[in-house]
């Protein structure tokens, strides 16, 4: 799940002196940049899928230049720090784990593409997570064997079409992007004969990476039933920062360039070619080739032989997440479960808000305290519990300052108060709070609507009309911490490698 901090507060409070040391430090450069006159490659942002392509290419001893226009990495994967706490954005869970030795799954191909070693991500498994709906609840961990039981438990006479599903599933090859189109309410709905089972097993699969409202591309539904109930899900005890600074520092080390506060002003173009940027200061740079992780009606703004970009093309799924610091972990409270994806009828709706700044009718619950973190991490320092729900970004943004506020407090008390109809409730154990908005995640990442997943229709092969201007990210087709790592690594070697 993408998430960013609130933006009233975000300026002075991102990080301390000794998390920023691991980017802004003086370490030496494999080559003199005031020498360079020529990228090899220009990346736009520095999020996850920018830093993992900038290493990859690096790794090939490309001049590489990652350019972030906030004094902060991670784009929708970040951190700060608020009144002496600590605070993860973007991480509920890093999906697709498998456990050390693995040699099969995105994350062991990534740690191998990067050169990295299993423990640098310091992964703890979950410790169980829930689909809860009014009546019936599907219990899932990082097997998936705990939910294969429970569909047979509580859908018996769908055990033998859960397993036709599987099939389909396994069978579904993501390297085929003709397989990804067509809509899986329909293939499920031609296997399943259940329609609340149905909703069930789209529920989390579509709050954990769906652009597209109503429905999913069943190649995206394959993707994300793979990572969540096939893998599953886990978490650094330090959270997020740890794998955003051991990519910074493989990516410096080896060499690479990352400006922050650099924006791009515009894509310099020339007989059908991308030959640089112009950053919003008026300095230009040039390069070979150049990712962009901005986003694909972002990116084409951005190019300055385009005049007018379909807007209509950009996302429009956003959220708000209340986080609640509390006095004591959730389990003290009787909140066990990692992860809980809630609906509260038997019919799941996704899509943005018709009448209200939020819908909170579904959601999710998440706590950082519930992951199997050994012996020697320890306990966390707080209690927290995060909920997310589904947003209305032209409300949020349409709103006064006072207004906004306002509304920030009225929907942390209505989105706990949902909340609490499927968990513990815990309100009496607050001891802060904080919350972002829609209008939080576009200020920090510049994404039309606020869109987490990015624009509905993906470009899987990152082309787009330019020969060698590629997009990676959220709108190339991966979501997620593992899923947007993949994505820089895969159209780096694809358009990067090949010359």
């Amino acid at each position: 799940m993408a998430t960013l901090c609130n933006s009233s507060r975000f300026t002075a409070t991102c990080a301390t002196a000794d998390d920023w040391r691991y980017i802004e430090d003086s370490t030496p450069l494999r080559v003199d940049p005031s020498k360079r006159t020529m990228y090899d490659t220009i990346i736009i942002g520095a999020g996850m899928s920018g830093l993992a392509a900038g290493i990859r290419l690096a790794h090939f001893d490309q001049r590489v230049c990652i350019l972030e226009r906030h004094y902060t990495i991670g784009g929708l994967n970040s951190f700060y720090r608020l009144g002496g706490r600590d605070y993860d954005v973007g991480l509920h869970a890093v999906t697709n784990f498998t456990p050390k030795g693995a040699k099969k799954g995105p994350l062991a191909r990534l740690l191998r593409q990067l050169r990295f070693k299993w423990e640098d991500f310091g992964l703890s498994p979950q410790v169980g997570s829930t689909i809860a709906f009014p009546d019936v609840q599907l219990q899932f961990g990082n097997s998936l064997d705990l939910l294969e039981a429970e569909v047979a438990a509580k859908f018996p006479e769908q055990k033998d079409n859960f397993q036709q599903l599987l099939g389909k599933i396994i069978d579904y090859d993501d390297l085929d992007e003709t397989n990804f189109g067509g809509s899986s309410r329909e293939v499920l709905a031609e296997t399943i004969d259940d329609q609340l089972l149905i909703e069930m097993l789209l529920c989390p699969l579509m709050w954990y990476g769906n652009a597209r409202e109503h429905d999913m591309d069943f190649g995206q539904f394959c993707i994300m039933f793979r990572s969540i109930f096939m893998e599953g899900f886990a978490r650094p005890f330090t959270g997020v920062r740890l794998i955003l600074k051991n990519l910074v520092r493989r990516f410096r080390s080896l060499g690479g360039e990352l400006k922050l506060r650099s924006g791009v002003e515009r894509i310099k173009v020339e007989n059908g070619r991308a030959v640089g940027v112009v950053l919003d200061n008026g300095k230009e740079l040039e390069g070979r080739k150049i990712l962009s992780s901005a986003g694909l009606v972002e990116t084409l703004r951005l190019c300055e032989d385009i005049t007018q970009v379909d807007e209509t093309q950009a996302g429009q799924m956003s959220f708000t997440e209340s986080i609640s610091i509390l006095d004591k972990p959730p389990k003290q409270l009787g909140f066990h479960r990692t992860i809980i994806f809630f609906n509260d009828s038997d019919t799941f709706h996704w899509n943005r808000p018709a009448d209200s700044l939020c819908d909170i009718r579904t959601g999710v619950i998440c706590s950082p305290n519930n992951y199997l973190y050994s012996e020697a991490d320890g306990e966390l320092p707080d209690g927290v519990i995060r909920i997310t729900t589904i947003a209305d970004n032209d409300r949020w943004m349409g709103l006064s300052d006072e207004e906004y506020q306002l509304e920030k407090l009225r929907w942390y008390d209505r989105t706990v108060a949902s909340a609490v109809r499927f968990i513990p409730d815990f309100r009496g154990h607050v001891i802060d709070t904080d919350m972002f908005t829609p209008k939080t995640i576009r200020r920090f990442t510049w994404h039309d609507n606020g869109a987490v997943y990015g624009a509905p229709e993906k470009r899987l092969d990152g082309t787009t009309h330019l020969s060698n201007l590629f997009l990676c990210g959220t709108d190339q087709g991966f979501v997620g911490i593992i899923g947007s790592i993949v994505s820089g690594i895969s159209i780096a070697n694809q358009h990067c490698l090949r010359d």
